[in-house]
């Protein structure tokens, strides 16, 4: 059998849960700055399916890239990593 190809995956905090089964998740990262070489602390927001609504705010969690499953979903849950205090 041919294996999948491997996916993304991305390990964030979760900002928002409002939403019925999506959350969004913020992935920080430290990057250089191409000319003066400082790190700069850049951060994307990921729309994410949370088929069991259990992720609250402040939540780390893992999500892995996968189809489209609405306009703006192409991430789905994995696991929680830590619950927020």
């Amino acid at each position: 059998m041919a294996e999948r190809n491997l996916r993304k995956e991305r390990i964030g905090i979760v900002t928002s849960s409002s939403m019925d089964k999506s959350v969004v998740v913020t992935v920080s990262r430290k990057m250089k700055h191409a000319m003066y070489g400082k790190y700069i602390k850049v951060s994307k927001k990921f729309t994410a399916h949370d088929e069991k609504n259990e992720c609250g705010v402040g939540d780390s969690v893992r999500i892995m890239e996968t189809r489209p499953i609405s306009k703006s979903k192409r991430w789905r849950l994995v696991e929680i990593v830590e619950k927020a205090k």
